[in-house]
């Protein structure tokens, strides 16, 4: 069976990007989820997981229950990093933010990701024994993939794009585990992630088709490096056009014109708002 997902984060009002999203994914047929990424408990709120329930229902959404939260995962999101980490694969870092962007700005050359620049792997080189010397001393720390020994673990992959990604990628993508370099699998305040959390839920809900926005293309990368290391299922991406303001711009939850709740309140119709999504294609 055919098993997409919506997974939007409750941090504000859903919007006309993902109204867009969710439909596409309801769409598609099969068996449809809706998962609460809500893992950043000081900006998620109660009140945009009821508001997004009836903004779907407003849409003619349904969905099966009961709807995963990742704020009650953690266990299986440590058992993960817990098998990484025996294999080697991981290490923590203690930079700040800063600490990293001084670092980058002196070298001399930088390599770039999908995000900007990437982390110059200051905390891979540090000594087991620097390491505990830290973290006995309460130094925080996120916990980091080492994508080079991770690339040389898994050896070539790919994924399959039923889509059409930014500039028109289409079937079987060679993939490149160093695009994003090092990426942060769990922070000292988060027990996964983004890449992390969503490779070990779209595998526990048996999500095999994943559609979402081109704006997270590049992310199938380090997300089917992480579903190799990890032992875990290989779903299909379907990703899609981003629905774009007037000015070019991705919608924002800032952007309170444009949310399905002030569109509803305005005499806006499920039916007139699919005709402006998806008339055009």
């Amino acid at each position: 069976m055919l098993v997409t997902r919506f997974a939007p984060s409750p941090t504000g009002l859903l919007h006309l990007g993902h109204a867009f999203a969710a439909i596409t994914a309801h769409d598609e047929g099969g068996c449809f989820l809706l998962r609460m990424e809500d893992l950043d408990t000081a900006r998620c709120r109660e009140q945009f997981v009821s508001a997004t329930f009836e903004d779907l229902r407003w849409l003619g959404l349904s969905w099966e229950e009961p709807v995963l939260r990742q704020s009650a995962r953690g266990e299986a999101y440590r058992a993960a990093l817990a098998k990484l980490d025996t294999a080697g694969l991981t290490y923590p870092c203690f930079c700040t933010r800063k600490e990293i962007a001084d670092e980058i700005a002196r070298a001399v050359e930088a390599p770039h990701g999908p995000d900007g620049r990437i982390y110059p792997g200051t905390c891979r080189h540090l000594s087991a024994e620097a390491r505990a010397d830290k973290i006995a001393s309460g130094v925080p720390f996120a916990v980091r993939l080492d994508a080079a020994k991770a690339a040389m673990h898994v050896g070539a992959l790919t994924f399959e794009e039923q889509g059409a990604g930014p500039t028109g990628e289409h079937g079987i993508i060679a993939v490149d585990p160093l695009l994003f370099g090092d990426v942060v699998l769990a922070r000292k305040d988060l027990p996964a992630a983004y890449h992390l959390a969503v490779v070990v839920d779209d595998a526990f809900q048996g999500v095999n088709l994943v559609t979402r926005g081109n704006d997270l293309f590049a992310a199938a990368h380090v997300q089917r490096l992480l579903l190799a290391l990890l032992g875990l299922p290989v779903p299909t991406y379907a990703h899609h056009r981003l629905i774009l303001d007037e000015r070019g711009r991705k919608f924002s939850k800032r952007d309170h014109a444009v949310t399905l709740r002030s569109l509803r309140e305005s005499g806006e119709t499920p039916a007139a708002l699919r005709a402006k999504l998806f008339g055009s294609v």
